[in-house]
């Protein structure tokens, strides 16, 4: 950390910095005494959500939070007559994005045009609609799931900021895993394909979850009278992203809380013909859109389904490994 800045912070500051960034480098963003109040519950882990031009431009999450005014001042020198940005936070992550108002306030159930003026707090389930619609999973093992919401007009100058808390249902389903500290950020096309497939399902009573494992998170996972269901979604049809699809559904499917019966891909469009004999090949299911609200599912064949099953949940190699013993 350079010396200039360094010196102007305390010692658990300093600790607090270099345990999230040991690499001494941060990015830092601040608020004015005017925003004490809603960032008094910020805490390591947040989601801030920064916009510009009635879009979100970047998506990031919170590491360090402290308030320091000369440290602050050293960073963002105030104007003569402005305030200081005295409550500081690092980024712990940040991954570029592009999400247009218009969705962001579909998500939380405002007017397509509302341009969020000012400052606000968005509180329990529109909070986790943000998490949950735009597939934003943060990094940081935190337990706020009932936090809120905070977004900020910083300075005049489209540089807007919406804080959101972990969303609850993502930390179920992973006993014993400790995630690395990553923020995971899906595809805006792609995350707005998984909400409306799991629009789809909840119209005809199924509940469609997310699980944590090693090899990642899940788009879709399903618990269904006659089996469990790993879904993986991608923007396009095209070759590259079903190859991208069944390597992610074979990795992720040994780690079903319940053995998986049925794995499938999720398009936006129907795949060729071949892509679609690939997934059926390893047994893997076919989902595609079929018009605004529908979806078709082209099913691999069964007798191909149960021959795979047992390398789709790892069973065959236990017992080749027993067999070798």
């Amino acid at each position: 950390m350079a010396r200039r800045y360094d010196g102007l912070l305390a010692s658990e500051e300093r600790e607090s910095l270099l345990a999230l960034h040991p690499e001494a480098r941060a990015r830092f963003w601040g608020a004015t005494p005017a925003h004490d109040g809603k960032f008094a519950d910020v805490t390591t882990g947040d989601v801030v959500l920064f916009t510009g031009q009635n879009r979100v431009r970047a998506i990031g999450e919170v590491g360090a939070i402290f308030r320091n005014r000369a440290f602050a001042d050293r960073l963002w020198p105030p104007a003569p007559g402005e305030q200081s940005w005295h409550t500081v936070y690092s980024l712990a992550d940040l991954v570029s994005s592009d999400i247009p108002y218009t969705e962001l306030n579909a998500s939380i159930g405002y007017k397509p045009t509302h341009n969020f003026p000012g400052q606000m707090v968005l509180r329990g389930d529109k909070a986790r609609a943000v998490l949950e619609d735009f597939m934003i999973t943060p990094g940081t093992d935190w337990d706020a799931a009932s936090q809120p919401v905070v977004r900020q007009r910083l300075d005049g100058r489209d540089r807007d900021v919406i804080r959101v808390a972990a969303a609850e249902e993502l930390r179920t389903r992973r006993t014993g895993y400790q995630r690395t500290r990553r923020l995971i950020v899906v595809d805006r096309y792609e995350a707005e394909l998984v909400r409306t497939y799991r629009q789809f399902l909840a119209d005809r009573g199924q509940k469609a979850e997310r699980f944590f494992c090693p090899a990642g998170v899940s788009d879709i996972y399903v618990e269904a009278a006659d089996g469990a269901e790993v879904i993986e979604a991608k923007s396009t049809p095209r070759h590259a992203h079903v190859r991208q699809a069944l390597a992610q559904l074979l990795d992720y499917a040994p780690y079903s809380p319940s053995p998986a019966r049925y794995l499938a891909g999720l398009f936006p469009e129907a795949p060729e013909h071949e892509d679609i004999k690939l997934l059926h090949r390893y047994g893997i299911d076919c989902i595609h859109r079929q018009s605004p609200g529908g979806f078709r599912r082209l099913p691999a064949p069964k007798e191909r389904r149960e021959l795979m099953s047992g390398i789709w949940s790892g069973r065959m190699e236990e017992d080749n490994a027993h067999y070798t013993a």
